[in-house]
């Protein structure tokens, strides 16, 4: 009898041991722009593999600073780093997914796609030169609509974001007078406005601000029903943000020439493309102390890459081209290895 409970003790621990081996989970942190992505992905992938992947959405320069400091598997955000700092910081980045950003209106009477907006007269905006609604300059782009006579409230990003990277970006490269400014990067120096912590703090300002203005990832303009605009892309077309204009944005990417992938994809060429797009990057570390986990990240984001397409398309979010998949997994095996110098992957 005694042997038998002896037995059975061994029997259960040896299951615990087990199922704690099998069940593993990996941290990332970083860019809100992919969150609702990454979390789909998170699910799915936890439904057929049993692993958890626990994400969180601080911003791009809070991922950065937590994969730099190595509390969590991988960091994300959408500013790729330089190639010198990847190497000083011992990490490498790929692309995991595309999208678009997109400005948001709240005025009475717009329907979502409906107004039209440039590049310049968003950078004049930004900068506190055009203060109303009825501005003569957003009047002439929009005949047929009637403007009200209405304060312009801008919302920015408060946080370190890459989606105010890719914002920035753009209009820095159509409007000569922003870019000596403001400039470009994830946190820069506003000259009006209020801000909003995250995608979900810009979004819930300009519902709450009447003759509010902001950019979100188009996700989330879609989720909360936030109007967005048309925007004249580099060809003068006038083009709605959309999967087809996001996959027009990317079309021409040169990702292999560009080092650690790093290809921003603001003000492209193209009659179809939307002028704000870009991809959202994951930097892990060359050496991994830890193996196994390392090799759980690799596993999570082939499996996304393999089986996460149709859900990409259902947030309006554009998958990774199967050929820069194979390029960025060509990198794994090649750069990723264990302390004793074996590839990860």
């Amino acid at each position: 009898m005694k042997f038998h409970k002896l037995f059975a003790t061994a029997v259960l621990a040896t299951s615990v041991v087990a199922s704690s081996v099998m069940a593993a989970e990996i941290t990332g942190a970083g860019a809100t722009f992919p969150y609702p992505i990454y979390a789909k992905w998170a699910q799915a992938y936890k439904d057929v593999s049993g692993n958890s992947m626990n994400y969180q959405s601080i911003g791009s320069g809070g991922g950065i600073k937590q994969i730099k400091a190595k509390t969590v598997d991988f960091g994300a955000s959408d500013m790729p780093l330089k190639a010198e700092d990847l190497e000083k910081s011992g990490l490498i980045q790929f692309p995991a997914i595309m999208g678009g950003v997109v400005p948001v209106v709240n005025v009475e009477g717009v329907k979502p796609g409906q107004l039209k907006m440039t590049g310049k007269i968003l950078a004049d905006i930004y900068l506190g030169k055009i203060k109303q609604w009825n501005d003569p300059k957003i009047v002439s782009l929009n005949k047929g609509i009637t403007l009200p006579s209405q304060d312009i409230t801008v919302v920015h990003r408060a946080d370190g974001s890459g989606t105010s990277f890719l914002w920035t970006d753009y209009l820095s490269k159509v409007s000569p007078a922003f870019k000596s400014t403001v400039g470009s990067g994830t946190a820069v120096k506003w000259p009006t406005g209020v801000g909003g912590k995250g995608n979900e703090g810009v979004a819930a300002n300009v519902q709450r601000i009447k003759g509010a203005i902001g950019y979100v990832e188009y996700a989330y303009a879609k989720k909360n029903n936030i109007p967005h605009t048309q925007l004249q892309n580099r060809n003068g077309k006038f083009v709605q943000p959309s999967d087809a204009s996001f996959k027009a944005t990317a079309a021409g990417a040169q990702w292999s020439k560009t080092p650690g992938f790093g290809v921003v994809l603001t003000d492209q060429p193209g009659a179809k493309s939307w002028p704000i797009a870009g991809a959202s990057f994951i930097l892990v570390y060359k050496k991994q102390a830890d193996a196994a986990r390392g090799k759980e990240v690799l596993k999570f984001f082939d499996w996304s890459f393999k089986n996460g397409g149709a859900m990409a398309t259902e947030l309006d979010y554009v998958a990774m081209p199967p050929a820069v998949v194979k390029q960025v997994q060509a990198v794994w095996k090649k750069q990723i290895k264990d302390n004793a110098g074996k590839a990860v992957w």
